[in-house]
């Protein structure tokens, strides 16, 4: 007794070159911003490498540069960091002599954390490259436009 020949599923041809459909992805909110960011990131990292400064060192490094004194734990709060993962970057950036640790005028057992000199003159020259560069990126919205998109993400994760 012979059994019978397997047949094989047919499986679709593959799109077109250029016709992929994305019509449901460009419905999703993470979907579209996910790619706006790493559209945004991938200059980022271009031009801020002069600086050394990766997405979440500039992070810091601003919050710090705008916030005197703040601590890490506020840092954490703030930027939605893991302690563990933020200890390394605080000893980096203190390494490279762009922060120093003072005690906390109000709490004495905390440390607040400060841009030196130095780091307030590298955040000065990197958040314009950083501003430059979002413009640069969004040129094909209008400054409302822009502003309106800022809002609106902010009400995502505000």
């Amino acid at each position: 007794m012979t059994t019978p020949a397997r047949r094989k599923k047919a499986t679709p041809a593959p799109p077109a070159m250029g016709a992929v459909d994305t019509s449901y992805l460009q419905t999703l909110m993470g979907y579209n911003a996910r790619r706006a960011a790493l559209s945004i990131i991938e200059l980022f990292l271009e031009r801020l490498a002069p600086y050394g400064l990766k997405p979440v060192d500039f992070s810091v490094m601003s919050t710090i540069h705008h916030n005197p004194g703040v601590t890490s734990r506020q840092l954490c709060a703030t930027l939605n960091l893991l302690p563990p993962n933020l200890v390394g970057l605080i000893q980096s950036l203190e390494a490279r002599g762009l922060i120093e640790r003072q005690p906390h005028p109000h709490d004495g057992r905390a440390v607040g954390l400060h841009a030196t000199p130095q780091g307030q003159a590298l955040m000065v020259q990197a958040e314009q490259t950083a501003s430059a560069l979002e413009l640069e990126k969004t040129a094909q919205l209008t400054p409302a436009q822009r502003k309106t998109l800022l809002k609106l993400l902010q009400k995502i994760y505000l």
